[in-house]
């Protein structure tokens, strides 16, 4: 993730976990995905492919995540992610977002 966008999102008070912060670097999607919903959240990124299979087998399977944001890396500048993502937080709830996969792109 970018560190501008992590740094904004922290100012505005988003609780943020990188992959680095939780060890997570070079580990699966699969992996980072059960440890997203292990600490009940939701995962944040610009790997769309990967994580929406993710999502289907999941879901295929009866297995529940916190949800997952997915975003086409590069598509949007760092300010509009944030723009993007606030919105996206300030139209959900937790519960609302437990086992859905949303499309950064749809929250413009």
């Amino acid at each position: 993730m970018d560190s501008d966008l992590i740094a904004a999102l922290r100012s505005r008070g988003v609780t943020v976990l990188t992959p680095l912060d939780a060890g997570l670097i070079g580990m699966p999607g699969e992996e980072q995905l059960a440890f997203a919903t292990a600490h009940d959240c939701v995962l944040y990124t610009f790997n769309v492919s990967d994580f929406h299979r993710l999502h289907v087998d999941w879901i295929s399977a009866g297995r529940e995540h916190a949800g997952m944001v997915l975003a086409p890396q590069q598509r949007f500048s760092v300010g509009e992610q944030l723009r993007r993502i606030l919105r996206l937080r300030a139209g959900t709830t937790t519960a609302s977002m437990r086992s859905r996969a949303e499309f950064l792109g749809n929250w413009g």
